[in-house]
């Protein structure tokens, strides 16, 4: 069936403006828009005319920098599958997995996961073999084989580590994700220090725990005048970007959508989502955060989607595994956290959730053009429900009444769509 939806709002791409428009749907492919996606209507019977809500937006699909997947196929927290149907439920179109697995993705043959099109699924290749900080995995034989960059785990490897790796990622020019991060200075907390930690009684992680690595990681960089492309991921505390802003040419640097919206001091004690790696933070840390969002200090938000069992999500907090997981909650949280409650354009939010992360990964942005179906259409006033997706247990909010949907996207079949044309047919050609 194909679809002319009138006067809704149209973000194209980066540096362009928000406007008012006609678009031409023909199935999951957007055919056409403005004056080109009108002429091609009054020319075809089958179209179905409709008004579009005045809240409604089609935007390009969002992208996410860095996320977990550990078991590809037979997964119980999640499957390549049950990601990419979650992915397309939120609008994700394109998602770059860490090299973190159940087997570690060190080795070329490991980095051959595909989706259906149009979904994109990057890899970053491994630094160091299993991920241990001793040997180097087969950094160009990794590149060679599609890995959009490398990565370590989310701790900060041993310096002549890095500074091996220095030297040879001059030679290959691939983006180097490193977590400014030492578990040896954590003190075994998993709040960040503070009033917060004080009043529940758990263990408080010092902000020490990532301007120390962050620290060392800044002055190789400023030693070496090194010209590889250096990507720190999730930043978490205020005073790590007090030492972001005094370099002289700060490197890129990711954040994760939950420490933008929430605070130690903000969640319920009962909640999902104080279990995060790096350390949920005060509220000085997350206000932060936003701002070095906004002004581009950091470039991308990251789900960093870190899937549990049900088995797994049971066990103590101090005995399971940090992360929380799921994206289709991101988009319309954030929306009411930063658009609606702290005045962000829709450009603003489309730059830290689909265009940042694309520079952050060295690919293309992503733009609505004529034939594509990497867009999503976002009604920030429609109640939100969950789809069908992933399988994790540790997805955050799922108690919460969101308001913000994702009502279609061209990431999907027609028949997961969430607005219902018959119902606001206004003529048909």
């Amino acid at each position: 069936m194909k679809f002319l939806l009138r006067d809704l709002q149209f973000l194209e791409g980066p540096n362009q403006p928000l406007r008012r428009t006609s678009v031409l749907l023909a199935g999951q492919q957007m055919l056409a828009f403005d004056q080109q996606a009108e002429q091609l209507a009054a020319l075809d019977a089958e179209v179905v005319v409709l008004q579009a809500q005045s809240q409604w937006l089609i935007a390009p699909v969002l992208v996410d920098p860095h996320s977990i997947l550990e078991d590809p196929e037979l997964g119980p927290a999640e499957t390549l599958k049950s990601l990419g149907i979650e992915c397309a439920a939120a609008g994700y179109g394109s998602v770059a997995l860490l090299p973190q697995a159940r087997c570690w993705r060190d080795q070329p043959e490991q980095l051959q996961l595909q989706w259906p099109q149009p979904l994109q699924l990057h890899c970053w290749g491994a630094l160091s073999l299993a991920g241990d900080g001793k040997a180097f995995a087969p950094h160009r034989e990794l590149l060679q084989a599609g890995a959009i960059g490398l990565a370590e785990s989310e701790s900060i490897p041993p310096m002549p580590l890095l500074e091996r790796a220095v030297v040879l990622g001059e030679v290959l020019e691939a983006p180097l994700l490193l977590a400014p991060r030492d578990q040896a200075l954590t003190q075994g907390g998993f709040v960040r220090d503070g009033v917060a930690a004080l009043r529940l009684g758990w263990p408080g992680d010092p902000p020490a725990s990532e301007t120390l690595p962050l620290a060392s990681l800044l002055a190789l960089i400023a030693a070496t005048g090194s010209a590889l492309p250096f990507r720190l991921m999730n930043l978490s505390t205020a005073a790590a970007l007090d030492q972001l802003q005094n370099c002289q040419q700060p490197p890129q640097a990711s954040v994760s959508w939950w420490h933008l919206l929430t605070h130690n001091a903000e969640l319920n004690p009962q909640a999902e989502g104080w279990r995060v790696q790096p350390s949920l933070g005060g509220e000085l840390d997350r206000c932060r955060l936003r701002q070095a969002l906004r002004s581009g200090l950091l470039q991308a938000v990251a789900v960093h989607h870190c899937p549990l069992d049900l088995e797994e999500q049971l066990l103590p907090l101090d005995q399971r595994r940090p992360g929380v997981a799921g994206y289709q909650a991101v988009l319309p949280s954030l929306w009411h956290a930063l658009v609606e409650g702290e005045g962000w354009s829709a450009a603003e939010l489309w730059q830290a959730l689909s265009w940042g992360p694309a520079s952050f990964l060295g690919v293309r942005p992503e733009i609505l053009v004529p034939g594509s179906s990497r867009w999503l259409l976002f009604d920030p006033q429609h109640p939100f429900s969950y789809q069908a997706g992933s399988l994790a247990a540790n997805r955050p909010l799922r108690q919460e009444q969101l308001i913000g949907q994702v009502l279609a996207t061209g990431l999907q079949a027609p028949q997961a769509w969430r607005w219902d044309p018959g119902a606001k047919v206004s003529q048909t050609y």
